[in-house]
């Protein structure tokens, strides 16, 4: 599911030509800003349940260099959820579809009132339920990963 589409801006592109480590990180951080919009946590929806998503862990991995102007479009796949997290995985693709990076992600839900977590509202949960799920047996090649060397 394409859940953003943008293009490199200018002032994305550091000094070695290319999109900044900076920027992806704020593009797949768009990404879950639309991710939000898409399940009823919109402006309206966050008001209005009092309620939003904060984003608990973060691994961004670099596959390709982005240029400025470059189409830009991010895929979401959701690993696993439960009442009031999301486990997520974000692709970074060229209108070529060349996977430019990846982002998985845990992300919460936050009671805005309380200040902590609580279950999704009702309707955001059903509007999860539409997302595209990976079995847990075929989760894309990139998710899961730990960092380290390898000895």
């Amino acid at each position: 599911m394409v859940i953003l589409e943008s293009q490199v801006a200018s002032a994305w592109v550091d000094y070695n030509g290319h999109m900044n480590d900076a920027e992806y990180a704020k593009v797949f951080s768009l990404a879950v800003e639309a991710l939000m919009d898409r399940i009823g946590l919109d402006v309206a929806g966050r008001e209005s349940h009092r309620y939003t998503i904060f984003t608990l862990e973060t691994h961004l991995c670099y596959r390709r260099e982005a240029h400025e102007g470059q189409p830009l479009k991010v895929t979401l796949t959701l690993l696993d959820r439960d009442a009031k997290r999301l486990h997520v995985f974000f692709e970074l693709r060229d209108v070529e579809d060349n996977l430019l990076a990846t982002s998985e992600q845990m992300l919460i839900g936050i009671d805005s009132q309380a200040g902590r977590p609580a279950p999704f509202p009702t309707s955001v949960e059903t509007s999860i339920a539409t997302l595209p799920q990976a079995n847990s047996g075929a989760w894309p090649e990139l998710a899961g990963r730990t960092m380290g060397i390898r000895r």
